[in-house]
């Protein structure tokens, strides 16, 4: 198939692209044109949903301010999905050095790790606390992310890592 779509030119690749984007959304694997979190959301929903050892997931409404799933006990997750060792932003957070208390926005944060072939590598997760306990200021965007560093691994429920699932 690699060789077929490399045999294509320019227009032809990006028509491959949107027929793509238009057969995951229809199996709804994707519900945005944010294509790496989108795929991240569904891979971290579908393997709650099939682990026994975790309880059941579904995503919520598109636009739906900092959560991408709840449980059956409406607990709150926020999925963030990456190919490098940074998440994206969490936004609404208080702004570094605030002395407001801190609005509780989700009850855990998984953390959906591929390589840059969209290969899994490993999935996180973390309890608010945990979270808080370990986000990073990002000056230029004046809002938090985490890294995936050895004090993130060793403080979160490790779910996935290459040859070790739940």
């Amino acid at each position: 198939m690699k060789k077929i779509i490399e045999s294509l030119n320019n227009d032809g690749v990006i028509k491959v692209y949107s027929i793509v984007l238009e057969v995951l959304r229809s199996r709804k694997i994707i519900r945005t044109n944010n294509f790496v979190g989108e795929i991240g959301e569904y891979k971290a929903i579908e393997f709650y949903n099939e682990s026994p050892l975790l309880p059941n997931l579904k995503a919520v409404e598109v636009g739906t301010k900092f959560v991408d799933a709840i449980n059956d006990n409406n607990e709150r997750y926020s999925i963030k999905t990456t190919t490098t060792k940074g998440t994206g932003v969490f936004n609404k957070l208080n702004d570094k050095g605030s002395d407001l208390p801190q609005q509780k926005l989700f009850e855990y944060v998984i953390i959906v790790a591929f390589n840059k072939n969209l290969s899994l590598e490993a999935m996180y997760e973390l309890d608010w606390d945990t979270f808080l306990s370990l986000k990073k200021w990002n000056v230029s965007k004046r809002t938090w992310y985490l890294n995936i560093t050895k004090k993130l691994k060793h403080k979160a429920k490790i779910l996935y890592a290459i040859d070790k699932a739940v």
